[in-house]
């Protein structure tokens, strides 16, 4: 793909995401999902994810699709692909954070994280991206469990 540059559009939409990040709710949101939900099987996923009576599936929802919405303007051609890549590293986290059970996933949820699973398929710069993305959340992931490990003992 040859590179192309960003133009004003694509730097308002940037920043008008940017903005929808800090809403208080959504804020506590990703929080929650980036650094509290950790599952290791599809059976914790799912308790969250198809649980509506769950209080954190809210926040699961309000973060999923805020991230899909965001990926589908970059598919769409509405915003730059290299703008969004350097600016946006979320959702592609979120991708490598469910990767080890994600087939799992999509048997039930065949729909879940496609487009930031596409962006990563079509766009070099977002298949990078999410590689070394895949790597960071592997270490996180193993140093969290050894932790637990550590204070259970």
């Amino acid at each position: 793909m040859e590179r192309m540059l960003a133009t004003p559009a694509d730097a308002e939409i940037i920043l008008k995401l940017y903005e929808l990040r800090t809403e208080a709710v959504l804020r506590q949101a990703r929080a929650w999902m980036t650094g509290e939900f950790w599952p290791n099987t599809a059976e914790e996923f799912f308790a969250v994810a198809q649980n509506p009576r769950d209080p954190h599936n809210a926040y699961f929802r309000q973060v999923t699709t805020y991230w899909e919405m965001a990926a589908a303007m970059v598919l769409h051609g509405a915003v730059s692909v290299e703008l969004f890549v350097d600016c946006n590293g979320e959702g592609f986290f979120l991708l490598a954070k469910f990767a080890h059970i994600l087939e799992a996933i999509r048997e039930k949820m065949p729909t879940f994280l496609n487009k930031t699973s596409e962006l990563v398929n079509r766009f070099p710069a977002a298949a990078a991206r999410y590689e070394v993305t895949l790597k960071n959340v592997a270490a996180r992931r193993q140093a969290t469990q050894q932790s637990q490990q550590w204070s259970v003992k």
